[in-house]
């Protein structure tokens, strides 16, 4: 069995944009709209963070933020982007879906779009990111519903990777679920999310 290679697949995709940023160097809406859970001197984990426009953003709100990356060409760029936004951003590469997770590090954990996880994938992937939260803390992830095959204007094609609210209130049963929300947005992320999206928001928060 011929296992996916992620590193080169989204290196190719990071670089072959060039110097412009495939998914903009704005935040993403939905965890710009959390503005008021974030604080200064935060702990903050970023996973699968891109080319750092989600980490920069947080870096910005104060937090102290760590992001991870499998893709080295878009470590770079996320560097770039700390740099000329005057944040500081501990950037480390690495693959989540085969990470030692750390535990309880963190006050909040953030997944925006990190649908490459296939159904077996997934819940090694969920489970590191509740594990990395402390007691008391956050986690938010947004992500596509199945609608999203219709819109095709981001996102995987294969339907069993995407999100739905059956699927992440079970998996967060445990977990007080703060918020929970599917709906329809029109989006603008580089050259790589645009249009019309079905979406699903969740906030979920670790018991104490």
């Amino acid at each position: 069995m011929t296992t996916f290679d992620h590193e080169a697949f989204w290196s190719a995709r990071y670089r072959d944009i060039g110097d412009d940023y495939l998914f903009g160097t704005a935040p993403n809406r939905f965890l710009a709209s959390q503005a008021a859970s974030f604080g200064a001197g935060m702990r903050v984990l970023s996973v699968a963070d891109g080319e750092g426009r989600n980490a920069v953003w947080l870096a910005e709100q104060g937090c102290q933020v760590t992001a991870t990356e499998i893709s080295p060409v878009a470590l770079e760029k996320a560097a770039k982007l700390a740099r000329g936004r005057n944040v500081a951003v501990d950037f480390v590469q690495e693959d989540i879906l085969n990470w030692d997770w750390p535990q309880e590090e963190f006050d909040a954990v953030v997944g925006i779009f990190i649908q490459f996880a296939t159904p077996a994938e997934r819940p090694r992937q969920l489970a590191g990111m509740k594990q990395a939260v402390k007691p008391g803390g956050l986690l938010l992830l947004q992500g596509y519903t199945p609608k999203q095959l219709e819109y095709k204007t981001g996102g995987p094609s294969a339907v069993e990777n995407l999100y739905t609210a059956e699927m992440l209130r079970a998996f967060f049963s445990d977990w007080e679920i703060v918020s929970l929300h599917e709906h329809e947005d029109t989006i603008e992320e580089g050259t790589a999310h645009i249009g019309r999206s079905a979406l699903i928001d969740l906030v979920a928060r670790r018991p104490l």
